[in-house]
């Protein structure tokens, strides 16, 4: 496994080593003692989730306010563009946001830690995601940030009009938390 910081640094694009044949291929997604190893901390997971969306849902900006949530993404089946908005006060990074691409055919992984609002779009015509956690989902303290704030200034790559859970519509502005 390589673990890649991206321009906010807590959050790493993990990459797998793939070996491929005939039958089909083989990776390893998931190691804990280097994954503990690379981020110097141990991490429990606690919940997994599986979510399956088709084309143009936007899931989140989600986060929790408190058991806040380390996630750990991963791409089954499709493609998404899958965003971390660092929203840990006093960070320096506060209300910058890391993107990138997660589908199946790079399986590659984005761990977002906690302190982080996490949504995605579904660029193919269906998606399946799977993420593990580190909390358990706590409905109650469960928060979002609007996908379109114009202080984030996240440039989705929409195909046509996004479709948005009646929940995530009553979402919160950055300036708001």
């Amino acid at each position: 496994m390589k673990f890649t910081p991206l321009s906010i640094p807590d959050v790493i694009l993990i990459h797998s080593e793939i070996f491929e044949d005939d039958r089909g291929f083989f990776f390893e997604s998931f190691n804990q003692k280097a994954f503990n190893k690379f981020l110097g901390r141990e991490v429990l997971f606690l919940q997994d989730n599986h979510s399956k969306s088709k084309k143009n849902v936007i899931r989140g900006l989600h986060y929790q306010i408190k058991n806040p949530q380390a996630k750990l993404i991963k791409v089954l089946k499709g493609s998404i563009f899958d965003v971390a908005v660092d929203i840990r006060k006093g960070s320096k990074d506060f209300g910058k946001f890391v993107s990138t691409e997660l589908n199946e055919e790079n399986k590659n992984q984005l761990w977002i830690p906690e302190g982080f609002a996490h949504g995605f779009l579904v660029l193919s015509e269906i998606a399946e995601v799977q993420y593990k956690v580190s909390e358990f989902w706590s409905p109650e303290y469960e928060c979002s940030l609007f996908w379109n704030d114009p202080e984030l200034k996240i440039n989705w790559p929409l195909a046509s009009e996004p479709i948005i859970s009646i929940k995530d519509q009553q979402s919160k502005l950055l300036r708001d938390l």
